[in-house]
């Protein structure tokens, strides 16, 4: 059969995304499992975090379905939400829509630029969810707030939340930043433990200042990513409920592939939260493949058309990389 697909990114969290509204693809669940390992592997595929699904929704402007490059599903992402938005957006003419995902329907808006000439977008984030039993995590207590877990770490804290999908956030100093210790925690708790049955993404948080956050993200499914945007938006709200940052004040949130603007909301009827992340949908190309659905891995590529965007955020990427070398890798600790 012969696709069309778009390769997009945000915040260099790269996708191939698939519009299923528009065409008559009949996708099996295996289908697209199998096209997510094949496509998205970076040495013989097209290389992506993940495909971005689009299809037609009974209620909302339309439905997004997300599959990691290890062929598992997301049940949310909000770099991925972002050019979804962005396609159904410029698809239908509007600049708000309802997107369907696994467990919300969120809000999609388009804003002003991010940085000069990168088209950006605000998306909600929620539900947010800090009982235990939601990510789920197995530990004899409700929540997990800023505590330390002796099994993971001996001088670390976490928090454990749900966007809906499952973060394990810590805030930590330089030093740990340069560390190897993430990478040794994430891979524990996305193997076999037991904490964790179904995986975590796991976050290190280091504050910047007033405002501003550097987050670096091991995504279960995935590895360690160029940016996640739930992580991104859980980190700014642990933050936020730290009191490093406020409540309704946009934060700066710099990751390896760029930054975004995250901010939190909190409803005084129920004590709810709801995160806003703001950030780029940049298209790298456009493309026309043809696969046999069975063999996915023995694609062709028929067709390829080159966006222009790209450039512009390189520069903004090469400012980004400029500010956190200096701020991080090259400093002293502070």
């Amino acid at each position: 059969m012969e696709i069309q697909l778009t390769k997009c990114h945000g915040s260099g969290n790269d996708f191939l995304l698939i519009d299923e509204m528009a065409n008559s693809y009949s996708f099996g669940e295996k289908d697209r499992q199998n096209l997510a390992i094949a496509l998205c592997d970076r040495q013989e595929g097209l290389g992506a975090d993940g495909i971005l699904f689009v299809l037609k929704s009974h209620h909302a402007d339309a439905k997004m379905r997300v599959f990691n490059s290890d062929g598992s599903e997301a049940s949310m992402c909000g770099n991925g939400l972002r050019c979804v938005g962005r396609y159904v957006c410029e698809s239908l003419g509007k600049e708000e829509i309802l997107v369907e995902t696994m467990k919300a329907d969120l809000l999609v808006q388009k804003t002003s630029d991010i940085f000069d000439g990168i088209p950006a977008y605000s998306v909600e984030i929620s539900p947010v969810l800090f009982d235990l039993t939601k990510l789920p995590m197995r530990l004899d207590q409700e929540r997990l707030f800023n505590e330390r877990v002796e099994v993971l770490s001996d001088h670390l804290a976490f928090t454990a939340v749900a966007v809906p999908n499952p973060h394990l956030i810590s805030f930590v100093d330089r030093d740990i930043i340069r560390s190897n210790e993430q990478k040794s925690i994430a891979e524990f708790v996305n193997g076999p433990n037991s904490l964790f049955p179904d995986g975590v993404n796991v976050s290190f948080v280091l504050p910047l200042g007033k405002g501003k956050l550097y987050v670096r993200t091991y995504e279960r499914g995935v590895g360690f990513t160029n940016a996640c945007g739930t992580a991104m938006s859980a980190s700014t709200l642990v933050s936020a409920m730290m009191e490093i940052n406020d409540l309704e004040e946009k934060v700066e949130v710099y990751n390896n592939g760029g930054k975004v603007h995250c901010v939190v909301k909190r409803s005084e009827q129920d004590d709810s939260y709801t995160i806003f992340l703001i950030g780029n949908a940049t298209y790298l190309y456009s493309a026309d493949i043809k696969v046999d659905e069975k063999n996915p891995e023995k694609f062709t590529m028929l067709k390829k058309n080159e966006f222009d965007e790209q450039q512009q955020y390189d520069i903004l990427s090469a400012a980004v990389k400029e500010y956190l070398e200096k701020e991080i890798f090259f400093s002293s600790a502070k």
